[in-house]
């Protein structure tokens, strides 16, 4: 037990350390549950509760959160519409998001999913300098997939 003055005060039966809380007008809050044998301290545990919310709402918002966003084209884009694309993409991950490219493939353009190959490389390479590939090419139905993150 540690006692109201943050000394530590030793093993005591929890009768006398409730004893003592009372007597300081204060709550025994345990502190160590899984300690063998378990610690507790005399203090007001509104307090205590109080200090325990603030830290996890500053380990919170020092966290981030990782957002995958989606880049989706089709096969046959032009070069100009996947350099925009890809200058979006890099302020996605420069953001420390994760990016999504998916192309979709309609009717015959099926046939030649090569060109859909070809557009991811192209990605890849373009965005060499700045992010890795976290998942290869997947082909998923009528959608060809691959996710890059930041190195």
């Amino acid at each position: 037990m540690i006692g109201a003055d943050g000394k530590q005060v030793g093993i005591v039966p929890i009768k006398q350390a409730l004893d003592e809380a009372l007597k300081a007008g204060l709550d025994l809050v345990e502190i160590a549950p899984q300690a063998k044998p378990p610690v507790c301290k005399i203090m007001d545990f509104g307090k205590y509760a109080y200090e325990k919310s603030k830290k996890e709402k500053l380990s919170k918002k020092k966290q981030h959160t990782v957002v995958v966003k989606e880049i989706r084209m089709r096969p046959k884009t032009e070069a100009h519409d996947l350099e925009y694309k890809v200058k979006h993409a890099r302020n996605f991950l420069m953001n420390k998001n994760k990016v999504k490219f998916t192309v979709h493939f309609r009717g015959r353009e099926l046939a030649h999913k090569e060109f859909g190959e070809q557009l991811l490389q192209k990605i890849i390479e373009m965005l060499d300098d700045i992010a890795k590939v976290e998942s290869g090419i997947k082909f998923e139905g009528r959608n060809m997939t691959m996710v890059m993150t930041l190195k």
